[in-house]
């Protein structure tokens, strides 16, 4: 189902950077406080490993090795030596040379920085999150600005695709559990999955035909599509699309894309929520749960949650008209 976050959250998420400005105060470190008594050596070791960062005990730890080089190659272990906090999930070396050896190569070349700090970004996610905690979630969103799956099965936590191998280490500015994979996030952008997808062909001609290809692909930041598929348009009055498809009708083509788009990513469980959104066009869209399912103007919502790297896609059955 879906979500409805107010104006100002959707502009929150839209606008998220990565920082230790744009998260979550810190919260206090192991260790901190009055004494109370002896401790036992697995406590005293926490203490002493809540003294360090998140960057000084990854590269301490001697597992982490090409995660802290690729930081450094980023620019980003500043970030994560800032005051946070921040939840960690990080790869081990092992983990890395799973990758094939060219796409190490590939990624830390200067030309593909910011794919890079994507890839990275991708594995932490804001504030303190303990293993008790990340267990009872179905997901959680990531500084990257797209969310993984958590799946618990007799036992075992798997985010993302990978394995949780080492839990609450505990650091100054927030905590690391340990993976046994890296997690690549979506890198295509939103006209591409709905290219791959091939269900949209319609949708596409009709945003090159109204000039929105680059709002689509990342020129207006993260934003939410409600995606008609070619059967939704197929549905349309005969000679309908063919009429918007004309260069005269081009601004009258783009109110209606627009209004199929709202600012940041807003997926499902938020979407739900919300009694209408503000798109692109300029007008609110209504959403509502019905005992069907979920609706996004007059259309159906038939599948959620489809990520990419510049937002999420929701697909719809019908074209929605301001």
């Amino acid at each position: 189902m879906i979500t409805k976050p107010t104006m100002k959250t959707i502009l929150a998420i839209s606008s998220l950077a990565f920082g230790a400005a744009a998260l979550a105060s810190s919260t206090p470190a192991i260790g901190d406080g009055p004494c109370c008594g002896a401790k036992t050596a697995k406590a005293a070791l926490a203490s002493n490993v809540a003294e360090k960062t998140i960057v000084e005990t990854a590269v301490e730890n001697g597992n982490f090795k090409t995660l802290a080089s690729l930081l450094g190659a980023a620019e980003l272990a500043g970030a994560l030596s800032g005051e946070g906090p921040f939840t960690v999930l990080a790869p081990t070396d092992a983990a890395f040379a799973k990758l094939p050896k060219e796409t190490v190569e590939m990624v830390t070349k200067p030309e593909n920085k910011a794919l890079l700090q994507e890839i990275l970004k991708y594995h932490v996610v804001s504030g303190k999150a303990a293993a008790k905690d990340v267990v009872k979630a179905k997901n959680v969103t990531t500084l990257n600005g797209q969310r993984v799956d958590i799946v618990v099965e007799e036992g075992t936590v798997m985010i993302g695709g990978a394995k949780v191998t080492t839990t609450d280490i505990m650091c100054s500015n927030g905590i690391i559990h340990v993976i046994d994979t890296v997690m690549m996030p979506e890198t295509k952008n939103i006209v591409e999955v709905a290219s791959g997808a091939g269900s949209f062909g319609t949708l596409i001609a009709a945003a090159k035909a109204a000039g929105l290809v680059e709002a689509l692909t990342g020129g207006a930041g993260p934003i939410t599509v409600f995606a008609p598929t070619d059967e939704a348009f197929a549905a349309l009055p005969e000679g309908t699309v063919a009429e918007l498809l004309k260069p005269e009708n081009k601004e009258r083509l783009a109110a209606i894309l627009k209004y199929h788009v709202v600012a940041g990513r807003v997926f499902a469980d938020q979407a739900a929520k919300l009694d209408k959104a503000p798109t692109l066009n300029g007008k609110d869209v209504t959403i509502a749960i019905t005992r069907d399912g979920a609706k996004v103007g007059n259309a159906n919502i038939v599948k959620t949650d489809i990520q990419a790297s510049n937002g999420v896609i929701h697909v719809i059955d019908a074209v929605i008209l301001p």
